[in-house]
């Protein structure tokens, strides 16, 4: 991010649980907390403010969260969107990761200390519970189509197939390093080329939009 201090915004209808947000927030210097919101139309208005992060619960009120991170992406294509709620539906998951949600927690299993999950996320990891992982990969495996040679030559490279394949099974950019004897930094480029080359702005969603187009398979 461009920000020195990243600017984090929740969205969280729960009072208790947004004060938890709140407090872990003002606990790191390296974050700065521009805005705390209990609905979708309050959340509409800070996310004019470009946010760098957005923490959101699913289930508002007066509206969809998976909507509020498709327009913080269509505004804002750099900010992430990290998802904490109570749903795990096949639906709920895949409409936020295509959304454009870097990661999606479930709020029996989110950590103690959410400041220290988005400094994470900012350097580079796909926060994700363990269950919701086990799913994705799951409902993805039925999307997995053949696609002729000529099609990978032309969207993604062997090496940044490669990549997608480790990112894919949940590896940190600093394993993938470590297994492919490449630097992180080399790591990082390649995540950026496929990023783009998809056309997307997360790690899930580029996950998704491969198994899609038949380029990986999760079931390897």
């Amino acid at each position: 991010m461009d920000n020195i201090h990243p600017r984090v915004l929740i969205v969280e209808d729960d009072e208790y649980v947004r004060l938890h947000f709140e407090r872990s927030i003002h606990k790191h210097n390296q974050l700065s907390l521009c805005g705390s919101v209990g609905c979708y139309r309050d959340a509409l208005e800070h996310i004019k403010a470009a946010p760098d992060v957005m923490l959101v619960d699913l289930g508002l009120p007066d509206g969809n969260g998976a909507d509020l991170i498709r327009h913080l992406k269509d505004s804002f294509p750099q900010s992430e969107a990290i998802v904490i709620t109570v749903f795990a539906d096949e639906f709920r998951v895949i409409e936020a990761i295509r959304a454009g949600a870097t990661g999606y927690l479930l709020k029996d299993s989110m950590p103690d200390d959410i400041g220290d999950l988005i400094i994470e996320m900012l350097a580079g990891d796909a926060p994700i519970s363990s269950s919701i992982a086990r799913f994705i990969l799951n409902a993805l495996k039925p999307l997995q189509a053949t696609v002729p040679e000529s099609l990978e030559n032309d969207l993604l490279s062997p090496r940044e197939l490669e990549v997608l394949q480790l990112v894919s099974r949940g590896f940190k950019r600093e394993e993938i390093a470590a297994l492919m004897d490449l630097s992180a930094h080399t790591i990082v480029s390649h995540i950026r080329h496929i990023y783009q080359k998809l056309e997307v702005h997360s790690r899930n969603e580029a996950v998704f939009e491969a198994c899609q187009l038949g380029l990986i398979k999760l079931n390897e």
